[in-house]
């Protein structure tokens, strides 16, 4: 589903790193709450899993997925838009941090 939104690896240069793997990478940092430097080799190099999701921040990629995502679930009936809401403020920071 997201393939499609993602960067075109560059055609000269050294290979980029497998973006499924790289994502699953991405996702298991703050599911499991392990540092980037922590997180299992399975999931690639910790340095490029910090790098990635800061560099697809920068653009626009997290918003096209995140729009791509909604628009799935909403023609699934699996969400109503007239009721969506996301509120940060009832989540809890990490280390009493505000």
């Amino acid at each position: 589903m997201i393939e499609p939104l993602l960067p075109k690896p560059a055609a000269t240069g050294r290979p980029r790193s497998n973006d499924r793997t790289v994502l699953n990478g991405i996702v298991c940092v703050p599911v499991s709450g392990c540092r980037w430097s922590e997180m299992p080799k399975t999931y690639g190099d910790g340095s490029t899993a910090n790098l990635r999701p800061r560099r697809w921040q920068e653009f626009g990629i997290w918003k096209k997925i995140l729009g791509r995502a909604v628009k799935s679930a909403h023609r699934q009936g699996k969400i109503n838009l007239e009721k969506i809401s996301i509120d940060s403020s009832s989540v809890p920071s990490k280390k009493g941090a505000m």
